[in-house]
């Protein structure tokens, strides 16, 4: 199961969960998951942010087995990743690739940097980086 999230300034821009398994309740697991990722950015902004000149923060929170992983974007975009524990350079490959595709989205007039990301063809796209994950 993992579950990906692009936050902007404000809001989220994009939410993906990839790979829940049946018997997961619906509701319960969405917003835990939104929860843990919201608190990790809590993180991320109080320090790991300011105090790294990386794009890639790597681990920044840890809840039972799930790790966050982040990532911050040239544009002040957050890239955040909620998964069981993946390792490290699958987790920086899936974000190169989730970050190129992001700015190839982005090279479309039509697209805003601030609006929330609708596009099938980018939702598509991310799953298939999701399964590679």
């Amino acid at each position: 199961m993992v579950v990906f999230m692009i936050v902007g300034k404000a809001e989220p821009l994009y939410e993906l969960e990839y790979g829940r398994q049946q018997g997961e309740g619906l509701d319960d697991v969405a917003y835990l998951h939104e929860f843990i990722l919201y608190s990790s950015l809590d993180m991320i902004n109080n320090a790991a942010l300011w105090s790294n000149s990386a794009t890639f923060l790597r681990v920044v929170d840890k809840f039972n087995y799930l790790s966050v992983s982040a990532y911050a974007s040239q544009g002040g975009k957050i890239f955040l990743l909620l998964h069981p524990g993946k390792s490290e350079d699958a987790v920086r490959t899936f974000f190169v690739e989730a970050h190129e595709l992001y700015v190839k989205y982005l090279m479309n007039p039509f697209a805003n940097a601030d609006d929330p990301i609708v596009s099938p063809h980018f939702n598509a796209h991310m799953r298939n980086l999701a399964k590679k994950i």
